[in-house]
């Protein structure tokens, strides 16, 4: 019974390993592009300032 769930175990290691990773991953990329975009967001403002433009205030 022991061997059992041995197997069982390293059967669904790869799995969880390989779904974490790609979590990981895809959180990078959203949290990059969030930050981008607020970045972004923000130099928009700073130039519409300079050109006396409203600043523009949509999420």
């Amino acid at each position: 019974m022991d061997n059992w769930w041995l197997n069982a175990i390293w059967s669904l290691t790869p799995t969880v390993l390989i779904g974490l990773f790609f979590w990981m991953v895809l959180r990078l990329i959203l949290r990059a592009d969030r930050t981008e975009r607020r970045v972004f967001r923000e130099i928009e403002n700073e130039e519409r300032i300079k050109a006396g433009l409203p600043i523009r205030e949509d999420s």
